[in-house]
């Protein structure tokens, strides 16, 4: 019996690191386990458990072929460890920390994947990207402009035949965790049944 692959998208600040690592006791409950990535970045290890490599490092795992899943964003690359897809076919559930641009490519290869997009509100997205002080101002005002275009694109809760999923975090962990575990028990995955 196969697992489900979980795809957790988002807005840069919206807090994808932060909902996963509050749901994490949780998500092991009902055997769902956190894929670890691959980031050009060491910094951005830091609070996500991810592992940091050069960009040469990631071009050189890339040709190996020990990614399931990897994309560009923000000038960093971003890889998915190809140790999933034996954990799915385990049946293990796996959530992924994706992106949105790359779920086309994800839908194809994991055809029953539940697609998760983290929603804030504006004034938090911006409050949460300041807080953090990783880009100028000009860099949150084009996050902003990204996320404000994200969330009012048509047919943008559509991926070909996949409903994505909408997980509100503009209040507290405790509620989005809460909200996440119900939305995976409408898609069949919870301690009621195990696994799907």
């Amino acid at each position: 019996m196969s697992g489900r692959l979980i795809y957790l998208m988002g807005p840069s600040g919206a807090g994808k690191d932060s909902v996963i690592d509050a749901a994490r006791e949780a998500l092991q409950r009902i055997d769902v386990q956190v894929a670890r990535r691959t980031i050009t970045r060491s910094a951005e290890a830091v609070g996500e458990h991810a592992v940091g490599v050069s960009p040469d490092t990631f071009v050189r795992m890339q040709a190996a072929g020990e990614f399931a899943m990897n994309w560009q964003a923000n000038g960093l690359q971003y890889g998915i460890g190809s140790d999933i897809n034996g954990r799915l076919a385990e049946g293990h559930h796996v959530l992924v920390n994706g992106s949105r641009a790359w779920l086309p490519q994800a839908v194809q290869r994991y055809p029953d994947l539940v697609p998760v997009l983290i929603t804030v509100e504006r004034d938090v997205l911006r409050q949460r990207l300041l807080a953090r002080g990783r880009e100028t101002l000009a860099q949150v005002e084009e996050r902003l402009a990204r996320n404000d275009r994200l969330q009012a694109e048509p047919g943008q809760w559509e991926e070909g035949s996949v409903r994505i999923e909408a997980l509100d975090n503009s209040a507290d962990l405790t509620s989005a965790v809460q909200r996440l575990m119900a939305l995976l028990a409408r898609h069949g995955i919870s301690a009621a049944t195990g696994r799907t």
